[in-house]
């Protein structure tokens, strides 16, 4: 076991060094487009973000998620079983409604589900897998970002068709029946781009009975005329999934006899999702562009509720149309942007149970209803050189939601009148509509070249989740829900030097209030408060001309601000730290790369945490290691090895308390990966 002695000899290195050993590539790669939509200065921008490119995701090849977000500071996505996951971003791990509302995920910058329908799995809809860079804003984002972009925004970036055409197949397998397919075509000719990637994969899980098949598609083209720049986008996924649940007792993840045992055999979950886009710019002359953005995205997904007694079916779904208009402009020391958005979506949600569990868990339909959502937006986001050495940004954004909830059962209780506390209640036909305004401003002062210092203030927001408005129980007729607030004010700095080290720290304060919550009658209300503070560092150096080093940590403390009469909580919890939120956690890398090899030791630290509100019960937190290598083997093709949990500890993926006992998402033993490439072309 490692400990924190050996951080400073196990430092990490992000994208931005790996593939370059000078201090010019090193600069020109510095480029952020999510905060504007269009590639800037990274380094200048005031706000809190970070990326992984395509270079460390090809090393990193990842089978979760989980695996490439570990290179974030203040990220991380908690692995469930399979491909299932939480987030945490800036934020405890979040779970259900306001768990996938806290964040918007994002491809290309357009939301994966639409506003008021997300899911906590949703990341598994984008092909980070075979994605051109990921990129992430921490905290409150621009004015570009209306609901759900409160902790942070996750977005993943198609890769840009290559100039001359190439091709790659790729072949990998590991323990447990694991296999992974994929193939990339990428290539340009006269004004016409494309880019094709592919990927499968099966699992037959480390657990019992708990294998998934999932299979990613991501086809780019762009058309580059004399007027007008066309970049199209189709993007689809499909996961079929069976799921294993928590296993139960304490510290039961060390047991040998016992770890790989799946209590839930019948569950399964099927998720399927189709996105496209165009997106027109040209350029109006005077320093004006303007770009249009149609889109398309559809989304399905079915499960079994295992993770309740009476396990009853969930289908649900949405198909979503929008549209974004942009106006850029460019006057020197000014450059701004004004634009709209607008985007309606037909969803639905179905529970229905088979069997009779009792009278207030019924079989037959829980829950049958379809909603309409309008979500319309104005916004507009500036930059202003005021000196040098000075920029200031700053950023307004007014947005409007509205639902037109459908109860397509019977209005009221889903039990018969017998029952005398039923659990699932229909409200009737109903609209609601939520109107916002977000504000940011920074200001960052280059204090010595290529050395910046920024100061930033700006608040985000959510509005309800359809299923925290139309979704109640136990009676509860109506949910008077407010939107989500959250300020944040942070100070950091920011730079390279001589080309071979970077690095950034950032110091926030975030305050979020009118936190909704299930009380302890089960109603949705809204009320709580929250406060997060923290202290996130990523280092980024090269040594000796083929060594790296790095280290991406976060230092933070999520707390309960006021005292909400959580569900099942019956003492003061004000000033307890939030569950599930680790006050330090990282990861370090430290690697040697040549022209045909590369070897990379990768150290994962989470620190213990609470398992519940009262700070009763907790994990007691791991320290792993990982070892990737690849090497060229001549005419184009080459191999990769990757050795996840090396010294092959015990560990748990998550920890969790539940009506009183510990129960846990296992954390795979040592894992050994080869994957094979052949590339022609490039």
């Amino acid at each position: 076991m490692l400990s924190l002695t050996l951080l400073p000899g196990l430092v990490a290195v992000s994208g931005q060094t790996m593939a370059n050993t000078d201090g010019e590539a090193l600069r020109t790669e510095q480029v952020l487009v999510t905060a504007t939509r269009s590639p800037r200065d990274a380094l200048r921008l005031p706000l809190s973000h970070s990326s992984v490119d395509a270079d460390a995701i090809d090393l990193t090849g990842a089978i979760h998620i989980n695996e490439l977000m570990q290179r974030v500071p203040g990220s991380w996505i908690s692995r469930g079983n399979g491909q299932e996951s939480l987030t945490a971003l800036r934020s405890p791990v979040l779970t259900g409604a306001g768990g996938c509302g806290s964040f918007l995920m994002a491809a290309d910058s357009i939301s994966l589900r639409a506003p008021g329908f997300c899911n906590v799995n949703q990341l598994f809809d984008a092909n980070t897998e075979q994605a051109g860079r990921v990129e992430v804003i921490k905290g409150p984002g621009t004015a570009l970002y209306g609901t759900s972009a409160m902790h942070g925004v996750i977005n993943v970036l198609s890769p840009t068709p290559a100039q001359m055409p190439e091709q790659n197949l790729s072949l990998e397998a590991g323990p447990n029946d694991y296999y992974r397919g994929s193939y990339h075509y990428s290539g340009t000719q006269g004004g016409h781009g494309v880019d094709l990637r592919i990927n499968g994969s099966t699992d037959g899980g480390y657990l019992d009975d708990a294998g998934y098949d999932q299979q990613k598609l991501s086809l780019r083209h762009d058309y580059s005329g004399a007027v007008w720049q066309f970049q199209s986008v189709l993007e689809g996924s499909n996961l079929n999934q069976e799921t294993a649940g928590f296993i139960s007792g304490y510290k039961v993840y060390e047991d040998d006899d016992l770890r790989r045992e799946n209590p839930n055999p019948e569950a399964y979950r099927d998720a399927w999702s189709v996105r496209a886009y165009s997106q027109a710019s040209r350029d109006l002359g005077e320093g004006m562009t303007l770009q249009i953005t149609p889109y398309y995205r559809n989304n399905r997904m079915t499960f079994l509720q295992h993770f309740v007694p009476w396990q009853p079916v969930e289908d649900n779904g949405h198909e979503s149309l929008g549209l974004r208009g942009l106006l850029q402009g460019d006057s020197g020391n000014l450059t701004w942007m004004a634009g709209a958005e607008a985007e309606f979506t037909d969803g639905w949600l179905t529970e229905i149970q088979d069997g009779d569990f009792s009278p207030n868990q019924p079989a037959g339909v829980h829950y049958d209803y379809q909603v309409d959502a309008l979500t319309a937006a104005l916004f507009t986001q500036l930059s202003w050189q005021l000196a040098e050495r000075w920029t200031l940004d700053g950023g307004l954004r007014y947005e409007d939601t509205r639902y037109d909830y459908d109860n397509r059962t019977g209005d009221g209780d889903a039990c018969a009148p017998t029952a005398s506390a039923c659990r699932f209640f229909r409200p009737a036909d109903r609209s609601d509509s939520f109107e916002d305004v977000t504000v940011n401003v920074g200001l960052a002062f280059e204090y010595r070249p290529r050395q910046v210092l920024f100061l930033r203030a700006a608040n985000g927001f959510r509005a309800p989740e359809t299923s925290e408005l139309y979704r109640l129980q136990a009676g509860q007729q109506v949910a008077d829900l407010d939107s989500e607030q959250i300020d944040n004010i942070e100070v950091g700095l920011r730079g390279d030097v001589a080309g071979a080290l970077s690095y950034s720290l950032s110091l926030y304060h975030m305050r979020k209030e009118d936190v909704i919550f299930q009380d302890a009658d089960r109603f949705n209300v809204s009320g709580a408060r929250t406060r997060h503070r923290g202290a996130e560092l990523s280092l980024d150096y090269r040594f000796l001309e083929q060594w790296y080093a790095g280290l991406d940590f976060s230092v933070a403390k999520h707390s309960y601000d006021n005292n909400p009469q959580l569900l099942g909580v019956e003492e003061s919890i004000a000033g307890n730290d939030i569950d599930t939120a680790p006050r330090r956690f990282g990861s370090a890398r430290l690697g040697w790369q040549g022209q045909r090899a590369q070897a990379e030791l990768e150290w994962v630290y989470l620190d213990k945490y609470y398992l519940e509100p009262t700070n009763s019960f907790e994990y007691d937190g791991h320290q792993l290691l990982n070892l990737r290598g690849s090497l060229a083997l001549g005419q184009g093709l080459s191999a990769t090895l990757r050795v996840t949990n090396l010294l092959d500890e015990d560990y748990a993926e998550r920890a969790d308390v539940g009506f009183g006992e510990y129960r846990y998402f296992v954390g795979q033993p040592r894992s050994v990966y080869l994957q094979l490439d052949y590339r022609l072309g490039g």
